[in-house]
């Protein structure tokens, strides 16, 4: 990096000779990408009068080359200081929800709040590198949390989800997550008790009973309180599952009506088998199963956030897992996305600790301020609609279910078919 920092003041040194002007005795030093130095406006390097002149140079180059061209390149090269975006994105939000409502901005600040919780909690219990400048072997954090975020194809608003600090490249490491910070089925076991979560537990049933007991019987003393603040409620994702009978009546004619019931049927019964039936955990563990907290109401909001978004992990060591991977659920779907969240195991390519982790790379190249975006699979408006409480416009994985049936050949039939011909 010394010889980087040389070249550049090298460059400095050029073109401030072509312009015929000294450079500023200004000994800050400048914010370059991955390299963690103090910070300075690019114009601290040059003189004011050949900041004006060079500037003006660059307005006429027109892509001449030479020593314009390089010293262009010098001051694309800056990078902002540390901060900046996530000031700018906040400022954003909060001017667009005030011209909307001018009652949104405590709701706005609630938001930016629970966001900056979660961030730091990543950051203390998991040490997850968040930073948007440089650390010791780390390069800035490339994302951050928008409280809202635009469809890029519909432009209908697509609630919390995480945007681009920078340009991205292809291939780009975005997220690290510890699987320690996850929600799964081992974590539910150990924190509701392995003598009462049996092992062949359903991964759903048993995450569902963690989420219920985080939020609402831990409370404050939940280890993933910062976590759990951010996640939705019922009604802010509404899949048709939650819906009523007379929000259904919408849909009439309609497959997701038939895959809805099916589903609230479903998940009535399980409840009713798991908790609630007489004998059941429930009464069985009372101290741990609450009834007064482990309601239907709460079960319904543990499955709404569990199947809008816990992850399928396919290549952990002991195969698939099921997870809630705190931030990398705030990713929104996109059907053109290839970019899939993981598991490997940590480390590098010679050594590993044997621990694992959720990774994501980007699929291809993103702008300052896109909205990032992760396939959540090849799903149909159908399936979304009812897991997700959302459609798209234009999705290139729809179908409509067609059901054929041949009626069976009877004698009437055939001889029916004998006297027409």
């Amino acid at each position: 990096m010394k010889g980087f920092r040389g070249a550049v003041f090298y460059l400095s040194a050029m073109a401030t000779s072509a312009a015929g002007f000294a450079p500023s005795t200004n000994s800050k030093t400048c914010n370059y990408p991955y390299n963690n130095m103090n910070t300075c406006d690019s114009k601290s390097l040059l003189s004011p009068i050949f900041t004006a002149k060079f500037t003006s140079k660059l307005q006429m180059a027109g892509g001449e080359g030479g020593d314009t061209e390089w010293a262009k390149a010098l001051m694309d090269s800056v990078g902002t200081a540390p901060g900046t975006f996530d000031k700018e994105l906040q400022a954003q939000v909060k001017g667009k929800m005030s011209g909307l409502n001018p009652n949104a901005s405590s709701t706005v600040d609630q938001k930016l709040s629970a966001n900056a919780r979660l961030t730091q909690w990543l950051k203390e219990e998991g040490a997850v590198y968040l930073e948007d400048a440089s650390g010791w072997g780390e390069a800035p954090h490339p994302m951050a949390i928008s409280t809202e975020t635009v469809d890029e194809l519909t432009n209908e608003s697509s609630g919390r989800g995480l945007l681009a600090r920078r340009n991205v490249n292809q291939e780009e490491e975005l997220l690290k997550i510890p699987m320690d910070l996850c929600i799964t089925k081992k974590s539910a076991r150990k924190t509701l008790g392995t003598d009462i979560l049996p092992p062949n537990i359903n991964e759903y049933l048993a995450m569902a009973c963690q989420l219920i007991h985080e939020k609402y019987v831990m409370g404050q003393e939940s280890f993933y309180k910062p976590y759990v603040d951010v996640l939705p409620e019922v009604n802010e994702v509404n899949p048709t599952f939650t819906w009523s009978d007379d929000d259904l009546a919408f849909l009439d004619g309609s497959p997701v009506i038939a895959a809805t019931q099916s589903m609230q049927m479903k998940l009535k019964n399980e409840y009713n088998m798991l908790l609630a039936d007489e004998g059941k955990l429930c009464d069985q563990h009372p101290d741990v199963f609450p009834r007064e907290h482990f309601t239907f109401d709460n079960w319904v909001w543990a499955f709404t956030n569990l199947f809008s978004r816990a992850i399928r992990l396919r290549n952990m060591k002991q195969g698939e897992t099921l997870a809630m991977v705190p931030y990398a659920d705030l990713i929104n779907h996109s059907p053109y996305s290839g970019a899939y969240l993981d598991a490997r195991e940590t480390g590098d390519w010679l050594f590993k600790t044997g621990e694992e982790e959720v990774i994501l790379y980007a699929d291809r190249g993103y702008r300052r301020m896109e909205q990032i975006y992760i396939s959540y699979g090849p799903k149909s408006n159908a399936d979304l609609l009812l897991l997700y409480g959302f459609a798209l416009e234009r999705n290139p994985f729809n179908s409509v279910d067609v059901t054929v049936s041949i009626a069976l050949r009877t004698k009437d039939m055939v001889k029916a078919a004998f006297d027409e011909n």
